[in-house]
């Protein structure tokens, strides 16, 4: 049996099942910022924190979403060790993306990993589906949820 057949019914088993939790992570002010600059998206609710704190309702300012959606590859890297085997990981895509609550900026987030669906795309290739729900330390809502797809290349 393969490697990548090895892993891939691993990942059968795991179906339905969460499969990590990554460490916190603190989203301050001079990360937001570089993520504006990168991004070019300098909004007043995420660099200005006097005008974020007087008109928005967050009480300051709140990272990009797609910041915290970005940070899904580090939390994936924290969680889960190298496949023996494994050549690379790439993204495959997202499903069902969302946003359902904001991060303030000094908050600490972390991922939250679920086996969807596990396919396999060729003797070397595994697609997976994780569900990711990225969590605010101390809040209910999480700040996403996203349906994240990733292909395994193997040997």
């Amino acid at each position: 049996m393969s490697i990548a057949e090895k892993v891939y019914e691993t990942q059968l088993n795991q179906l339905g099942t969460e499969i990590g939790i990554s460490p916190w992570i603190k989203i301050d002010q001079n990360m937001i910022n570089k993520f504006a600059d990168v991004t070019l998206d300098p909004q007043f609710i995420h660099v200005d924190e006097n005008r974020a704190k007087l008109e928005t309702p967050f009480g300051g300012t709140i990272a990009h979403g797609f910041l915290s959606l970005s940070l899904a590859s580090k939390f994936a890297i924290d969680t889960f060790p190298p496949q023996t085997g494994q050549v690379m990981g790439i993204n495959y895509g997202l499903n069902k993306v969302r946003f359902l609550n904001p991060v303030k900026n000094g908050a600490r987030v972390r991922g939250k990993f679920t086996m969807n669906k596990v396919t396999r795309k060729s003797e070397s290739q595994i697609l997976r589906e994780m569900g990711l729900v990225i969590e605010i330390e101390n809040e209910p809502t999480p700040a996403l949820y996203a349906e994240w797809l990733t292909l395994a290349i193997f040997e």
